[in-house]
């Protein structure tokens, strides 16, 4: 063991002098000339502090990697540590491999230098290019939700993820921590948790590394844990006691693994300096063990010579030439390290998921199809029918363990509850005999934290597999960041020709704002498809299938495609069946269409009615229908929009409507009342290029809402029927004289909609009761 732990020393050293090296040089990388100023870049970047702790774990697991043949993923939660990362695979040789424009040479060395943080270069995190990785840690907090998700249905996997102290505080990943509740130990991989204690955030100490050692045990043993202590400062103890520590680990994983019951997982606490072996005092200031070392230790390097001269002490203090040729290759004996082909952490076909994911065996959408005689006539709960595919797609895939189902206890609430007729929830917790559909491999996992269901989410599908998050629209708001971070990820990733692509990120949001009449105003809230709105059009897609045979062919699509975030909104209540099956892959294909059977405006209309979502729809045609009984010479128009996409220009987006197309539908000149799912102005915003834009008259969402009725939230939004019958008599030319008598209907039928519902308490017969004819 002397020897092996000599050669994980010397590693390390290798490591961390190819991450300094990353901060500061840009020419003279294996300092075979004394450093002058021109050598060092002119705007230092990046972050010292946790980088020798990352490759020091590095080092260490990659000798029991090699010794016991581990599949090992690697997750980095401390996101500033890129130049870990990136030294460490540059070391292994995955890096070269995958960039061959920086060989593990002399030459290669310069490159790695020169790119890191530099203009046109690489990223100081942890970013899709570095090979190996899942996670960037840019925001903190997913690290292990990541690595949890990756674990699920990999049952030889080893995921170890290293978790800050700073990032320990954040609110997911102090959840995050109940993960190992739902890991099953014979079906899933293991999740190796590493809390990086060195002490300090960018400018205070860290909450677990100041608590007494007993309440931090405690913490960690209530969370369900075993831990395991590495501490210290002096490298060739703390070398000596992490090897012991992680085959110790190591045994406990292979024997839990072979249990039934909730185990209580291993985990290692690594306690090390902050920007250990990094310098220890720069004018006269402690920096060491200090926040003071969590970026760059020594600053003004190219204008102070005393800096400089302790820049390059620091350096030569790692013996470069002991571990590079002359070549600037690493010397053969650091490769007897080295693990072989795959087994490399970044090398892992599990961090570039793309390699092993399969098609999904998808069950069609004709069986779960509502039957549809007459349009509108019938009536069903497209969230329903959703969970009934949903079912069979399980039940497809059951052999290959490579689809499942996340979402924050709203499983059955949100009617995807036939899913529990082939499969319950995972859960290894206590439970009760009152309890229902809880079992220890389950296809399902539900979890009361809407972060910790998308980073598991994440983990999954970057690792290669399927799923969908279910979520209340209000409270898909809480991962808002989360979905900025993956779907920056995706952005980049295809921009990288070995990144394979992964399966799509697919939202269900149901509960939707116009449906939270019983809960009130806290659950009303449509704002989460202007925030996705926001990311490049090559990533995101928003869909509104207006009821039950739209949303089966939109979620089949979704289902099926890779490297977008899918989101779709759905209602899961009682709904008209407005198209069959046929005519709904069709619509759903077209992504915007002319609903021939609600118009009658032949080949030119007075007015055109937009809608977009389930409860603009049904509003739409029942302003439709009152414009028959009432203007029947009123040549009306009927758009339904599924794809929101589509009302972008196509120099916009790929779905997006060339000017011809979208003047074809909505017409140049005429008045288009557009009611819509959402906050009006994004409708404005994706169509303000259009040449009849100055004619766009959107009605949507406008931040009123209480507990209330239905109809009700719809005439407090200024959406209802009766508003939109008022909006067309008001903008169609001519028509205000016309049409007074039918104006002043309307208004008095909203009128007499107060009064009702304020004396029963529910909404007017005829709304409740209405039908389209």
């Amino acid at each position: 063991m002397t020897t092996d732990l000599e050669l994980v020393d010397a590693y390390w050293r290798a490591a961390n002098y190819l991450s300094a090296g990353q901060i500061y040089l840009m020419d003279n990388p294996l300092l075979t000339e004394p450093l002058t100023p021109q050598h060092i870049k002119p705007r230092l970047l990046g972050h010292w502090g946790t980088t020798p702790g990352l490759n020091f774990v590095y080092a260490h697991l990659n000798r029991v990697i090699r010794e016991r043949d581990l599949d090992v993923l690697f997750v980095t939660g401390p996101g500033h540590g890129g130049p870990a990362l990136l030294a460490n695979t540059w070391l292994e040789g995955t890096y070269s491999e995958t960039y061959p424009d920086v060989p593990r040479d002399g030459d290669g060395m310069h490159a790695l230098f020169r790119q890191f943080s530099f203009p046109g270069g690489v990223p100081s995190h942890v970013a899709p290019e570095v090979p190996g990785s899942i996670h960037e840690g840019g925001e903190l907090g997913y690290s292990l939700a990541h690595a949890f998700g990756a674990a699920f249905d990999n049952p030889g996997l080893i995921v170890a993820c290293v978790v800050g102290d700073g990032e320990a505080e954040t609110g997911p990943l102090a959840t995050s921590w109940h993960a190992g509740k739902f890991l099953n130990p014979r079906t899933d991989g293991a999740v190796l948790p590493i809390l990086h204690l060195n002490g300090y955030k960018i400018a205070n100490p860290s909450l677990l590394a100041r608590i007494p050692h007993d309440e931090l045990d405690a913490l960690l043993r209530g969370y369900g844990y075993a831990p395991y202590y590495v501490e210290g400062d002096e490298p060739k103890p703390m070398h000596a006691r992490m090897a012991e520590v992680l085959d110790e680990v190591v045994d406990e994983i292979h024997r839990i693994k072979d249990t039934d019951d909730r185990p209580r997982w291993p985990m290692i606490v690594l306690r090390s300096p902050k920007g250990w072996t990094g310098p220890s005092e720069v004018d006269g200031v402690p920096v060491e063990n200090t926040w003071r070392a969590h970026q760059v230790p020594l600053a003004g390097v190219r204008d102070n010579p005393e800096h400089l001269r302790q820049l390059e002490s620091w350096l030569r203090s790692y013996r470069p030439d002991e571990l590079f040729d002359a070549g600037g290759a690493p010397r053969e004996e650091l490769s007897a390290l080295v693990p072989d082909g795959n087994r490399r952490m970044g090398a892992t076909p599990h961090a570039n998921g793309g390699l092993l994911l399969r098609e999904l065996k998808m069950p069609g959408i004709r069986d779960h199809a509502a039957e549809v005689v007459k349009h509108g006539t019938t009536h069903s709960e497209p969230t329903r029918a959703l969970g009934r595919m949903l079912r069979d797609v399980v039940s497809l895939n059951a052999d290959a363990r490579n689809f499942r189902v996340f979402g924050p206890d709203e499983t059955a609430s949100n009617r995807l509850d036939a899913l529990f007729e082939v499969t319950g929830k995972q859960w290894q917790a206590e439970t009760l005999p009152v309890d229902e559909h809880l079992q220890h491999d389950g296809r399902v996992v539900e979890v009361l934290s809407e972060h910790l269901c998308q980073g598991m989410l994440e983990g999954y599908l970057l690792t290669g597999r399927h799923g969908l998050f279910n979520c209340y629209e209000a409270f898909i708001h809480i991962v808002d960041s989360m979905f900025n971070q993956h779907a920056k990820w995706l952005k980049t990733s295809r921009h990288l020709e070995w990144r394979r692509p992964v399966a799509s990120l697919n939202y269900l949001l149901s509960s939707h704002v116009w449906r939270q009449d019983h809960n009130g105003f806290s659950h009303q809230d449509p704002g989460f498809i202007d925030h996705v709105m926001n990311k490049k059009a090559e990533v995101v897609r928003v869909y509104l299938p207006p009821d039950t045979n739209t949303l089966l062919s939109v979620a089949d699509h979704c289902l099926r495609s890779r490297d977008y975030v899918n989101v779709v909104v759905a209602g899961k209540n009682e709904t008209p069946d407005w198209l069959s099956i046929d005519e709904a892959a069709l619509h759903c294909a077209r992504g915007a269409g002319i609903w021939d059977w609600a118009s009658n405006d032949s080949d030119e209309p007075d007015v055109v009615l937009a809608c977009a979502g389930d409860a603009p729809t049904v509003e739409v045609l029942a302003a439709t229908g009152l414009l028959r009984e009432h203007l029947p010479q009123l040549r009306v128009r009927v758009v339904n929009v599924v794809d929101l996409m589509r009302l972008q220009p196509d120099t916009e987006h790929p779905h997006g409507m060339p000017d011809r197309e979208f003047d074809a539908l909505f017409t140049t000149d005429k008045p288009v009342i557009f009611a819509y799912h959402g906050y009006p102005w994004l409708i404005h915003r994706l169509t303000y290029r259009r040449a009849n834009h100055h004619n766009l008259h959107v009605r949507g969402y406008k931040e009123e809402g209480t507990t209330t009725t239905p109809f009700d939230m719809l005439v407090l939004n200024d959406m209802d029927r009766y508003r939109l019958v008022i909006d067309v008599v008001d903008r169609v030319p001519g028509l205000g004289q016309k049409a007074a008598r039918l104006r002043q209907l309307m208004q008095d039928q909203r009128a007499r909609h107060h009064t009702w519902i304020r004396e029963h308490g529910e909404d007017l017969p005829e709304v409740r009761d209405w039908t389209w004819r």
